[in-house]
């Protein structure tokens, strides 16, 4: 029976990270557990009798459907014992012993950053963490989130769209697609990062399993960006594991009036490190921006073929987003006018819109 085989069926034993090192320690490799008797497996720590049932069932299951979603999602396996494993990850107290892996990990992720916040977000806070995404890739950084809607999200497209890397780290299966409108997110961070996660195939995302994730959020960078969370969001529980496995711990400050700040000014009074750029965490890190020779390159943005009317618009906008009232009052053009050349900016993916009616340039 080939190793990968005992792999599968030892993740499918659905016991917590630190017991499953326990038998690996005490017995070598999967393929040794599962052949050890019962008696055996009652003297390692944490154990009793009662193990038998369950393994005597995982060890009866037929792993090769996994195996083949496995090469049709064009994923691997990533164990404890392999080279490519995150060495950051393999410090903290209770690293995942198997990794399902879409796309690469590379030696330069040791110098990572994990940005996280509230799912509902605000457009400053998407705003903030896509800049801070960008300007950390200008000091070698990966980003490192949990691709949710809002604060996750817009972190990994920060690191995708200054040509850097970034890795999603999932709260469920490699096979199951959540949320569903980052598949897109997913499949572009698959192909120049990596999506990885500790779950069997076939998990779904139940709350339970996010808090665990969000270890390996904080386990594989060496420090971690709070932006936007309130009292009870799960990116503090990020900062709690952060301290726990000796990370830098950072947060954004924010409207005092808006609770969905609550919580990072919770760990501002606490000492978390006060973040308004990405020079500010790189400082606070020792790094030093890359020489420009070093920078990744951005993707090519689209060619620009405007109109006259388009090119006037464009150049109203920057990277601060500005509301259409302005913008109409600045070109001086009929609101109707100056609504469709935005729509023409958007198709030609030259501007974007962010909710409450407000724009700012692309590329």
């Amino acid at each position: 029976m080939e190793e990968w085989e005992w792999w599968l069926r030892f993740n499918r034993l659905n016991i917590a990270p630190r017991r499953q090192l326990r038998l690996l320690e005490h017995f070598g490799s999967p393929r040794a557990v599962f052949q050890a008797s019962v008696a055996a497996l009652a003297q390692v720590e944490g154990f009793d009798r009662s193990i038998g049932p369950k393994m005597e069932a995982v060890r009866a299951l037929d792993v090769r459907p996994d195996w083949e979603q496995l090469e049709r999602l064009q994923a691997t396996l990533v164990t404890y014992y392999d080279e490519n494993y995150p060495p950051l990850l393999r410090q903290i107290a209770d690293p995942p012993p198997l990794l399902y892996l879409l796309g690469q990990l590379c030696p330069e992720d040791q110098r990572a950053v994990a940005i996280v916040g509230s799912r509902r977000s605000s457009p400053y806070g998407r705003l903030v963490a896509e800049n801070l995404s960008k300007g950390l890739v200008s000091y070698g950084a990966t980003i490192v989130s949990g691709l949710a809607r809002g604060i996750d999200a817009a972190a990994h497209q920060g690191a995708l769209r200054a040509g850097g890397r970034t890795i999603a780290v999932l709260g469920c299966g490699l096979d199951v697609i959540y949320p569903r409108e980052n598949r897109a997110l997913r499949e572009e961070i698959s192909e120049r990062g990596a999506v990885l996660t500790e779950f069997p195939l076939g998990t779904r995302p139940e709350a339970w399993r996010f808090p665990a994730r969000n270890r390996l959020i904080s386990g594989l960078s060496r420090a971690v960006v709070i932006v936007e969370a309130p009292l009870n969001s799960g990116a503090l529980i990020t900062a709690d594991y952060a301290l726990e496995q000796g990370r830098e711990v950072f947060a954004v400050p924010g409207n005092v009036t808006n609770s969905r700040n609550a919580g990072c000014h919770r760990l501002l009074k606490d000492g978390a490190g006060l973040v308004e750029s990405a020079r500010d965490v790189a400082e606070g890190m020792g790094w030093k921006p890359l020489p420009e020779t070093a920078l990744p390159a951005a993707p090519s943005p689209p060619a620009p073929d405007l109109t006259p009317a388009e090119q006037h618009i464009y150049q109203l906008l920057g990277p601060q987003p500005k509301a259409v009232d302005d913008l109409i009052q600045e070109a001086q053009r009929p609101a109707a006018e100056v609504n469709s050349t935005l729509l023409m900016l958007e198709l030609k993916r030259l501007v974007r819109r962010l909710p409450g009616n407000l724009f700012l340039r692309e590329v």
